[in-house]
């Protein structure tokens, strides 16, 4: 028998439990043993629960279980950064393998957490803590090893596809559709961990890391949320041939990582376009596979708790047959995450400016000056002295479009700086 302690028995913990009861007998067959959930921990113990528990084996105390030395395999769904990385090493310290959808622990201690449960020859696996239901982490490390990763596009959250999705078809305000999310449940309460883009950082952070076998600090990520874009730049891209989505990007190059979380537009025509609400998808390309990509639920009970339930099965066969997958810990290549400064886009801007002659060579002559090539310039009609011009940049390297902008908010007659939206090429 294989006995394990839950850490947490809210949304995805409920789903877990769920699982486990539900397919109790296929997993049995499937690890080569019976699975017993011996203790979940709980921060109130009297609270009524989403699914049916034994209260003998419910608990407030986190030492019950990490110190119990029946207990074979933690799994961990408490979330947050503390008490949950504590409790992931006091685990692995006393010898017990841990299951994971932790993704801001994963992404900020990994390489601390791997290294260790090599030392103690214990098993990690995470593979919720990214995309939700979609399997990549363990196709990263296994199914893709014959490859040289290149590059990984990512729409990693749902809670802002969602948003974009609505406001594009539905031609509606973000304020509105975010309301409307949190009243469904998409969005949390609070939702600037998925607004501004950080949520997508944490699990790019991750894929980088075991895709290009390296250890990414995660403060390096140029991350940008999506709390500008208005239903105009909306509109603007799909008469151009896009849609707007937040993509989480990282490739290699000839001088280091590019890595990075911020609102795009991207071809209309490309498969990651397709991918609406709260759906996920991974992009990637191997030298030897060429482009793959993976889609489905990237969020919510059941998908995740999927994932997991999936990481405690292999890990439990490992344990149970003592053969534990090989911990495998970060390369010590030392691949530098290139400053955002210094990384090469096509740039869609939208202004406000006076409707008068020689305004448009003013503001093409900044530009010109700052080595800026602009690909289309676009002006708005209106029946007002204020109009608004829309251009589209070729490749520029960001720190020259940066200067062009800090010198066109002198130009008395650009009246407002609307939006700045890269363009990626895929």
């Amino acid at each position: 028998m294989l006995k394990i302690g839950i850490l947490g028995l809210g949304t995805v913990g409920s789903g877990v439990v769920t699982i486990i009861n539900k397919h109790n007998q296929a997993i049995k067959r499937k690890v080569g043993t019976e699975l017993k959930i011996e203790k979940i921990l709980v921060n109130e113990k009297k609270k009524k629960r989403e699914v049916e528990i034994d209260p003998d084996i419910i608990t407030d105390r986190a030492e019950e279980i990490l110190d119990n030395p029946e207990i074979d395999l933690i799994v961990e769904l408490i979330g947050g950064e503390e008490p949950a990385h504590q409790y992931i090493l006091k685990a692995i310290e006393n010898g017990k393998s841990v299951v994971t959808a932790n993704k801001l622990v994963i992404a900020k201690y990994g390489s601390e957490i791997l290294k260790l449960a090599r030392e103690k020859e214990v098993q990690v696996s995470y593979e919720g803590s990214v995309a939700g239901g979609i399997p990549v982490i363990r196709p990263l490390k296994e199914s893709f090893a014959a490859n040289r990763i290149e590059e990984i596009y990512g729409i990693l959250n749902g809670t802002t596809n969602y948003i974009l999705s609505k406001m594009t078809r539905e031609e509606r305000d973000f304020a509105e559709v975010l309301q409307e999310a949190q009243d469904l449940g998409y969005a949390e309460r609070d939702p600037s961990s998925d607004i501004s883009g950080s949520d997508a950082a944490y699990k790019i952070a991750i894929l980088s890391s075991i895709g290009f076998e390296t250890t990414i600090d995660v403060n390096q990520i140029f991350v940008e949320g999506i709390d500008t874009i208005e239903l105009e730049d909306i509109r603007i891209a799909d008469e151009l041939g896009y849609v707007i989505k937040l993509l989480a990007i990282a490739k290699r190059c000839e001088d280091g990582l590019d890595i990075r979380v911020h609102p795009a537009f991207i071809s209309k025509e490309h498969p990651l376009a397709l991918v609406n609400d709260a759906y996920n998808a991974i992009y990637l390309h191997g030298d030897a596979v060429g482009d793959v990509m993976s889609y489905g639920q990237g969020a919510g009970q059941m998908p995740t708790a999927s994932a997991v339930v999936a990481d405690i099965i292999q890990v439990g066969r490992g344990i149970y047959h003592n053969k534990p997958e090989i911990t495998i810990i970060d390369s010590t290549n030392d691949h530098k995450v290139k400053q955002i400064n210094q990384v090469e886009n096509l740039f869609y801007l939208r202004l406000q400016v006076n409707d008068k002659p020689g305004v448009l060579a003013k503001i093409t002559k900044v530009f010109g000056d700052n080595q800026v090539s602009l690909a289309s310039v676009i002006q708005k009609h209106k029946l007002t002295p204020v109009v608004p011009i829309v251009l589209v940049t070729h490749r520029v390297k960001e720190e020259y479009m940066i200067r062009s902008l800090e010198q066109l908010k002198q130009l008395n007659d650009v009246i407002a700086i609307n939006n700045l939206i890269r363009v990626v090429e895929l």
